[in-house]
C-alpha cells in the first residue's frame, strides 16, 4: 500500500509538474508584457528630465490598466492545468500498478518443474520413479538420523548405490505458497550444480507431498561426529596429521562455496555430523546451502553469535562454526561439553583464547595427539590460535575461509 501511495504521489507530481510550469511561465509572460507596455520609459530612459516628467504627470489611459477578464482567465488555466495533471498522475500510477500485479501474477503462474529433478547424467528419471511413492524407502535400509530427518542406503537399476535423504516438511507442498516452492526449488537446483571433491554432491531430488527426497552420493565411512565418539569410547585413534587433514579438507569445501560458486553458498550448518568422511578421511560437506529448505537449521554450539542477536547468517557465520570444528579436533571436546559449565562464559572459544593469552594454550590440546606426536607441538599451538581467531564474537574480527585456506595448508610453515 505504502508503495502505491509513493507512486501515485509520484505520478502527480510529474503530471502537475507542466502546470506549474505553465503558471511560471504566464508569470513571466506577464511581467514581459508590463515592461512591454512600459516599454517608453525603458527605451526613453536616456532622454532628458524634462520628458520624463512628462510622462510621469501624465494620467494612465484606460487601456494601460490591468485586464480583470486576463486574470480570470490565467486562474482558470492553472486550475485545469492542476486538475488535468492530478488525472494524469493517477492514471499513471494506476497504469503502473497494473502492470506490476501482472508480473506478479505471471511469476506465480510458472510452473514448478514436477517428478524428479536430476543433476547427474548418470542417473536417469525412471530410476528414481519409484521416490515418488511415500512408502518407497524401506527402514531396513536407514544409515543415520539427524534432527533434520532420515538417510537411507537406495540401489538404482543401473548399479549405482546412493544416499537418500528424507527432509519432511511441517507445511505440506499444498498448502504451502508457490512462492515458497520456487525459492526452494531455485535453492535446490543451485546445489544440485555444485561440484567440489571436497563437497557431497546432489545428484537428484524429488518432491512427495509432506516431503523433499534428497539423493546423495553415499559416503560409506560415516561423520565426523561418528568418528569423534568411536574416539571418546577408545574404538579409534586420530592423529594430528588426520586431524589436520580433515581440517584442511573442510575449510578448502567452505572457501569453494564463499568463493568460487555462482551464486555464491553460505553453509548455513557446518558441524561434525555433516562432515562425511571416506575411506582415505578426506572430508565431504553436506547438508550446504539448504536455508529455505531446513530454516531451523543449526546445532547448539557450532552457530555464531550474529545469528541468535540479529538473524543474521553470512559466510563469516559458517566461519565461525569451522573455529568450533577445529576446537573439537584439537581439544577432543564438544561445545556442549559439561565441562565449560565451570568455565567463565561457558564457551569453548573464550577458553581457548583465555589459555592462549594466559600461555598455556598447551593444556588444551587432546591428550590422544600429544603422545608420540611432540615434533608437531608447534603446529597444534598455531592451530589453536588459528580456532581461537575463528571464533572471535565480531564477525569483522574472523578471519575469512580464503585466509584460513592458506593459513591452515602452510601450518607447518609457521
Amino acid at each position: 500500500m505504502h508503495i502505491w501511495m509513493w507512486l501515485c504521489c509520484m505520478c502527480w507530481i510529474l503530471g502537475c509538474g507542466g502546470s506549474f510550469q505553465g503558471r511560471k511561465w504566464g508569470n513571466n509572460h506577464l511581467g514581459t508584457s508590463l515592461l512591454n507596455d512600459n516599454g517608453g520609459v525603458g527605451r526613453n530612459f536616456g532622454y532628458t528630465h524634462v520628458l520624463e516628467k512628462e510622462i510621469v504627470a501624465q494620467s494612465p489611459s484606460p487601456s494601460r490598466l490591468p485586464n480583470v477578464y486576463d486574470v480570470r482567465g490565467r486562474s482558470r488555466r492553472l486550475v485545469l492545468g492542476i486538475v488535468l495533471g492530478s488525472l494524469t498522475g493517477f492514471a499513471a500510477a494506476g497504469v503502473v500498478a497494473s502492470v506490476m500485479r501482472a508480473a506478479v501474477i505471471y511469476i506465480n503462474k510458472v510452473p514448478l518443474i514436477k517428478g524428479p529433478i536430476v543433476f547427474d547424467s548418470r542417473i536417469g528419471s525412471k530410476m528414481l520413479s519409484f521416490l515418488g511413492q511415500e512408502s518407497c524407502l524401506d527402514e531396513a535400509d536407514l544409515v543415520g538420523v539427524g534432527p533434520n530427518g532420515k538417510v537411507y542406503r537406495a540401489n538404482l537399476d543401473n548399479g549405482m548405490t546412493v544416499a537418500v535423504k528424507r527432509i519432511d516438511v511441517v507445511e505440506s507442498h499444498e498448502m504451502m505458497s508457490t512462492s515458497v516452492k520456487k525459492q526452494i526449488q531455485e535453492e535446490l537446483e543451485v546445489t544440485g550444480r555444485v561440484r567440489h571433491r571436497n563437497l557431497v554432491a546432489l545428484q537428484a531430488y524429488v518432491r512427495q507431498p509432506n516431503a523433499h527426497l534428497l539423493v546423495y552420493d553415499l559416503i560409506s565411512n560415516g561423520s565426523l561426529d561418528d568418528a569423534l565418539k568411536k574416539i571418546k569410547d577408545n574404538q579409534l585413534q586420530l592423529s594430528w596429521p588426520m586431524r589436520h587433514k580433515i581440517a584442511v579438507g573442510t575449510i578448502v569445501g567452505l572457501e569453494y562455496l564463499h568463493f568460487r560458486c555462482n551464486p555464491r553458498v553460505v553453509h548455513c550448518d557446518l558441524k561434525p555430523a555433516n562432515i562425511l568422511l571416506d575411506d582415505e578421511f578426506e572430508p565431504h560437506l553436506v547438508d550446504f546451502g539448504l536455508g529455505k529448505l531446513m530454516p531451523n537449521c543449526g546445532a547448539a554450539g557450532y552457530v555464531a553469535p550474529e545469528c541468535y542477536t540479529a538473524c543474521k547468517y553470512t559466510d563469516k557465520s559458517d566461519v565461525f562454526s569451522f573455529g568450533v570444528v577445529l576446537a573439537v579436533l584439537l581439544t577432543g571436546k564438544e561445545p556442549t561439553d559439561g565441562f565449560f559449565d565451570g568455565i567463565p562464559g561457558r564457551s569453548i572459544g573464550r577458553w581457548l583464547r583465555h589459555l592462549q593469552q594466559t600461555g598455556k594454550a598447551f593444556e588444551a590440546l587432546d591428550k590422544g595427539i600429544i603422545e608420540g606426536e611432540g615434533e608437531q607441538e608447534e603446529e597444534m599451538l598455531m592451530a589453536v590460535r588459528i580456532a581461537a581467531a575463528c571464533l572471535a564474537e565480531m564477525p569483522a574480527d574472523r578471519p575469512s575461509s580464503a585466509e584460513l585456506v592458506s593459513m591452515l595448508t602452510q601450518l607447518h610453515s609457521f
